[in-house]
């Protein structure tokens, strides 16, 4: 008898959900490690960029809707860049709050700014590709209008560009500044332990799966190649960092390129957030994963398998879970019953990997971000909580992106939730 035929449905599902996560934390926290040992180790501070060969002109592009709370701020941060010749556009994409009569307010305090007012809303694509055809640099930085940039977050990115002529794009380094809630103060957690790491792994082994929307720059050449953002996609951001790499394009992280974000503190809110991201990985594979199969593009390859293992493991939790509920209502074989979802010792282990993946990214974050060690404690819950809206969002995202792809929209804005005020 072979040891297949003793193993059952339910060991396999339980043994991929458990080792996928473990195996995963350990890939990113080495290639995590190498990657500060190799770029960051005893590289300069933050708030001490090296000097750059040239300092040519730059536009900083800040799409906007309804953001009147906020954008304010966001232009005051852009203004305050340690960087001599910048000029900042910001796309007003029709907004239906006072966005536009706080933009016209502030044009006479920052003459470098210049306000661009579309008459309807459009979607962050299109927006971002009005403020590049209005810019009159070739380098371009895109912030979010609620995003709060660090002095020398632009001199940071824009240094790849200048020094590297096959970087297309750079992505930066977003914090959260708002930690009113449990959830908000996970987030803190996942931003340094989790999409840290996995962006310094993923440069490591080959290609990044997106840059950040929050904050990214572009060499405007690059964009013009591959088209510019797809308003078709739901997130213009993953889908333009694969384009760029499959047109040739190298994208790099720099993590001194800092800037401070608000993030949802309420369940829906976070709901939103997370199936939009979702789908969004759902279309980037619909649209380029048979492209990224040629042996070409095969630095490509890893974010793919990345990817399809992430749906591979939501989907096997629902049938976990499916199968669970069904052995409470109807006799099931011993090899599809599940008799409990209760983690047990398989949870301590998850848990105890998280909190390691915690304490791996404060040795390395702890120069970019104080006080990190404060939300210890509160990563503990990050499995529970956002696998499962992780999980739950990956379920819905691909039977809704199948269904809808023949009959692709333009992607609109709608009011993000910025957290609890």
């Amino acid at each position: 008898m072979s040891w297949m035929e003793n193993v059952s449905l339910v060991t396999l599902l339980f043994n991929f959900a458990f080792f996928y996560p473990v195996v995963m934390a350990f890939f990113w926290m080495v290639g995590g490690i190498y990657y500060y040992l190799r770029r960051e180790r005893g590289a300069p501070r933050p708030d001490a960029p090296p000097p750059l060969r040239s300092q040519p002109p730059v536009s900083v592009l800040v799409p906007c809707f309804n953001e009147a709370r906020h954008i304010a701020d966001t232009i005051h941060a852009i203004a305050a860049q340690v960087y001599p010749r910048l000029e900042i556009i910001a796309i007003n994409d029709g907004s239906s709050d006072d966005s536009a009569t706080v933009l016209e307010s502030l044009l006479p305090q920052y003459p470098n700014l210049r306000v661009v007012h579309l008459e309807q809303n459009q979607g962050k694509a299109n927006a971002l590709r009005i403020g590049a055809l209005a810019a009159r640099s070739e380098y371009l930085v895109c912030v979010d209008a609620d995003v709060l940039l660090d002095p020398h977050a632009t001199r940071w990115m824009v240094g790849h560009l200048i020094d590297g002529p096959r970087v297309g794009a750079v992505t930066g380094n977003p914090r959260v500044r708002n930690r009113t809630t449990l959830l908000a103060r996970m987030q803190v957690g996942e931003f340094s332990a989790i999409i840290g790491l996995i962006k310094r792994a993923q440069r490591v082994y080959g290609r990044l799966f997106t840059l950040s929307g929050a904050i990214c720059a572009f060499r405007r050449t690059a964009l013009h190649r591959v088209g510019f953002w797809n308003d078709r996609m739901v997130t213009e951001d993953i889908d333009i960092s694969w384009r760029l790499q499959l047109d040739g394009w190298d994208i790099r992280y720099e993590p001194n390129a800092l800037c401070w974000v608000l993030m949802p503190e309420t369940l829906r809110g976070l709901w939103q957030q997370r199936l939009r991201w979702a789908r969004g990985g759902v279309e980037v594979l619909l649209q380029h994963g048979r492209k990224v199969l040629s042996w070409r593009r095969r630095r490509m390859w890893g974010v793919l398998l990345e990817y399809a293992l992430s749906l591979a493991w939501a989907y096997t939790m629902l049938v976990i879970v499916v199968l669970w509920l069904l052995g409470k209502v109807v006799p099931l074989p011993r090899a599809l019953y599940v008799d409990t979802l209760l983690p047990r010792w398989h949870g301590v282990v998850l848990a105890l990997v998280c909190l390691l993946q915690f304490g791996t990214s404060l040795l390395i974050e702890r120069r970019y971000e104080r006080g990190l060690a404060r939300q210890f404690y509160w990563v503990i819950w990050y499995p529970l909580a956002f696998w499962s809206i992780g999980m739950a969002a990956a379920v819905v995202a691909l039977p809704r992106t199948l269904l809808s792809w023949r009959q692709q929209r333009r992607a609109r804005w709608i009011s993000p939730d910025r957290g609890v005020s």
